[in-house]
């Protein structure tokens, strides 16, 4: 997948200018997609040079003017083509998974740590993507949203970044008690 097809999905739902887009992935795709505010505005030029995108400019004062980008009709086809063709194949790479795998050979307390790492690092995301739950749901029942919202994507894919989490933390607890236990009978 291309950052281009992830910046026209989040530009569904309004314009945003390059510096909102960069919050908008930090907080809402990070689940699925990384990528840095460098990257994102050298996209958003080739993408507003491809017809993809308008930009429209919003004079500020004490500040420089803003650039609000928004989908062309061009952008539209894109996204829609995009969805419309089947995903490839997810290649996942994990070093932790690699040190875990090799434990035996390493320094058990090293992979431990890292280990742990990664459990505090979930129950952080977890943590923001619990907030943006309720956000999204504005006290609304997950049903009552789904039967109703305009748009479900950005909810369905939050669902996976919780979910995800949850696993991630399942994981590193059984890691972690399994270290323990053999280093109690080791």
């Amino acid at each position: 997948m291309a950052l281009h097809n992830a910046i026209l999905a989040v530009l569904l739902d309004t314009e945003a200018s390059g510096y909102d887009l960069a919050k908008y992935f930090d907080a809402s795709v990070a689940n699925f997609w990384t990528s840095t505010p460098q990257q994102i505005y050298r996209e958003l030029e080739r993408m507003e040079a491809q017809g993809l995108l308008s930009a429209r400019v919003v004079p500020q004062e004490r500040r420089p003017n803003k650039r609000l980008f928004s989908l062309t009709e061009a952008g539209r086809a894109e996204l829609h083509g995009f969805t419309a063709r089947g995903p490839k194949p997810l290649a996942y790479r994990d070093e932790l998974l690699v040190q875990v795998q090799s434990l035996e050979a390493g320094d058990a307390e090293a992979v431990r740590r890292a280990v742990r790492d990664k459990q505090e690092a979930a129950e952080t995301k977890l943590t923001r993507y619990s907030r943006l739950r309720d956000r999204i749901l504005a006290g609304r029942t997950e049903a009552d949203f789904l039967a109703t919202a305009d748009r479900v994507g950005p909810y369905l894919t939050l669902a996976r970044g919780i979910t995800f989490e949850q696993e991630n933390i399942r994981w590193c607890e059984f890691v972690l008690d399994v270290l323990d236990r053999r280093t109690d009978h080791g």
